[in-house]
Parts: structure tokens; C-alpha cells; sequence
């Protein structure tokens, strides 16, 4: 009885569930300086891209204040190799992004006020060439379904060419909204609101190239986020110093570029954040693992002081039962005794009289 109660007692308090978190990259590798973009027209990167056709090459824009252009910037010496004006009047660009096919997708997102009716995105065929040049464009307007929004990120989804864009809030969360499918070029584009976007003020993002990974930079670190029906941050990792404005793929898969604004921005090169080695929640007939030294400094030492005073508290229990419930022999050598006692005309010693 007492082996039952203790087995049952022990199943309740063992956790059997394991909650999701986001995890800081335990071992993530330092910064390495790539460029410096350094040309005097160029003075807020607001948003970066790496080029398809010309290996070795990114593309940035202004902030708001600019002219419609894009330039291209050699990734090694950090020089302008051209600049393609494409003419439109734009507001607030904040986002770059190439597709599969080599078209360049510049964002005309930004809203600090919150008040645009509609925003807009530009594309143009990246050049077979790099030289200065004035190319045609095409427009598409987008419309949010809940007001107007300020934001910074344009993510392609690299296997369909999927538009998404992630709002900024200083307050609260932002969104990630989808674009249509095949947006159209006739009238404005809906957007829908997909899911929430992680915690953080959120200034661009890319897709990296297997298609399921997403990173997102903040002003103060870049997350990792498991792409799907629920988008969701699983690592993040601190960034170079600087007001963080710009993400792009970096040379390798597993690797991005961060930049910020202002003149003579510099370029880093920096492994996406990574989880650290998932953990699975127990099952009824998993072995538990053993806890890690910094797991019981939280959460599971106040499950293990729990468990502890649940399994003291039945074996003091068991002990009650064991002095107030004789066995079957010792209550028959007493019997025994008190029998003896009256044959003898002895009386029953002190304190064991039989009721």
C-alpha cells in the first residue's frame, strides 16, 4: 500500500509537459566586418539585398528623403558599382528585397505617422550589367485591412516569390501581413493579417534561402523565427552597436549581413541565430533525463522541493499506519502472553491492557 501511494504520489507531481521558449544562441560566432559602404550619397542604408545575377554584390536605398534609386554596392571594397534610377515618386522606402528571378522589390512602406491610405511597392529587373542607369518599373499598391501601419520589412518566401510584410510598433506587437499571391498592377491590393510578429521593434527582415527560417533584425538583436501557419521566433542572438536597420542573406546559408544607418555605415557579417539543442517534452514511457545544473536553480528545483516534501509526507504517513495497525504475528504473540498471564494469575504488565 505504502510502495502504491508513493508511485502514484510521485506520477503527479513529475511535469509531463515542456513550455516552448525562445532561446538565446549559446554559442554564436563574433561579428566579422565585411564593407564599409562609404559614398557620400548614401547616407541612411535603410534597407539591404543580395543581388542573384552578379555574385559579390548588395543593394541598398535611402531612407526617406530620397529619390527613386537603388544602388550596388561591392561587397568587398564597400564602393558603389552603379546606381539604377527607376523614376517613381516615392515616400518612405525601407525594405529591398530580389526574388529567385533576379527582380528587385523596393519597399515604399514606411509610416511614422500612421496615416497613408495606402503604401506602395516598386520592382526592376536587376541589369545584366552594372552601370548607372535609368530603368523602367512597375507599381503595386497595397491597402491593410485594420488602418494604416508603419513598417520596415519585406520578406520574399524564395520558392514562390511571396510577398510579406512585418509592421513596426514602438508599443505593443507588430503584425506579419500577406500580400495576394499575384498581386496585380489594376487598382489596390488587400493585404491579410497572418499572425503576430515576435516581440521587438522590428526594422527588416529576409528570408534565408531554404525557406524556412525567417530573420528579423530589431534595433538591438536579430531573431531566428520557424516559418509556417504560426510563424514563431525560436532563437536570437545581440547585434553590432548601432541603430540596426538593415538584414540581408549573407555569403553562406547560415549567415546574414546587419548594417545600420548614418554615413560610412558599416557592414557585418554574422551567423543567424541558432537553437540550442532541443529539448523533448517526457512522455509515459520516456526515460526523464537528468537535470542540468542551471535547470535546478529554476522552474524544475521547485518541482524537485515539491516532490520531495509529497514523498517525505507519505512516508510519515506509512510509519502512522505501521505503529496504529500491529501485524497479524506481533498481535498473536500478545495474545499469546495475556493468556499465560491469566493462567498464571500474573497481571498484564503496565500500559498493554486489551480493551
Amino acid at each position: 500500500m505504502v510502495g502504491a501511494t508513493l508511485v502514484t504520489l510521485a506520477g503527479v507531481a513529475l511535469p509531463t509537459t515542456a513550455s516552448a521558449t525562445v532561446e538565446t544562441d549559446p554559442t554564436p560566432a563574433a561579428p566579422k566586418k565585411l564593407f564599409t559602404i562609404r559614398d557620400d550619397r548614401i547616407k541612411e542604408s535603410s534597407g539591404l539585398a543580395k543581388s542573384v545575377k552578379h555574385p559579390g554584390t548588395y543593394y541598398t536605398v535611402n531612407d526617406s528623403g530620397d529619390t527613386g534609386r537603388v544602388f550596388a554596392i561591392d561587397a568587398t571594397t564597400g564602393k558603389v558599382e552603379a546606381v539604377l534610377r527607376f523614376g517613381a515618386k516615392v515616400t518612405d522606402v525601407e525594405a529591398l528585397g530580389v526574388d529567385r528571378d533576379g527582380t528587385i522589390y523596393i519597399a515604399d512602406i514606411g509610416d511614422n505617422k500612421a496615416d497613408r491610405e495606402q503604401i506602395e511597392i516598386y520592382t526592376i529587373p536587376e541589369p545584366e550589367t552594372l552601370e548607372d542607369a535609368d530603368v523602367k518599373y512597375h507599381q503595386f499598391d497595397f491597402k491593410y485591412p485594420d488602418g494604416a501601419h508603419d513598417a520596415e520589412t519585406l520578406l520574399i518566401e524564395p520558392g514562390t516569390s511571396q510577398l510579406y510584410i512585418v509592421t513596426k510598433e514602438l508599443k505593443g506587437t507588430g503584425a506579419i501581413y500577406a500580400a495576394p499571391p499575384a498581386p496585380t498592377r489594376q487598382g489596390t491590393n488587400d493585404l491579410s493579417k497572418l499572425a503576430p510578429a515576435p516581440s521587438g521593434i522590428i526594422t527588416d527582415g529576409t528570408f534565408m534561402p531554404d525557406g524556412q527560417r525567417v530573420v528579423l533584425r530589431t534595433y538591438t538583436d536579430v531573431a531566428t523565427v520557424a516559418w509556417g501557419d504560426t510563424p514563431t521566433a525560436i532563437a536570437r542572438g545581440a547585434a553590432v552597436l548601432g541603430q540596426g536597420e538593415t538584414v540581408a542573406v549573407g555569403p553562406t546559408d547560415n549567415t546574414v549581413l546587419v548594417g545600420s544607418e548614418g554615413a560610412n555605415s558599416a557592414i557585418y557579417q554574422l551567423t543567424a541565430p541558432a537553437k540550442a539543442v532541443a529539448s523533448t517534452p517526457p512522455s509515459a514511457s520516456a526515460t526523464p533525463k537528468p537535470a542540468t545544473a542551471s535547470d535546478s536553480n529554476n522552474a524544475d528545483s521547485g518541482k524537485n522541493h515539491n516532490l520531495r516534501w509529497i514523498i517525505i509526507g507519505a512516508s510519515l504517513f506509512a510509519l502512522i499506519i505501521t505503529i496504529v495497525t500491529f501485524p497479524p504475528g506481533r498481535r498473536e504473540r500478545r495474545d499469546r502472553q495475556a493468556e499465560n498471564d491469566r493462567l498464571t494469575g500474573q497481571g498484564p504488565p503496565t500500559g498493554h491492557r486489551r480493551a
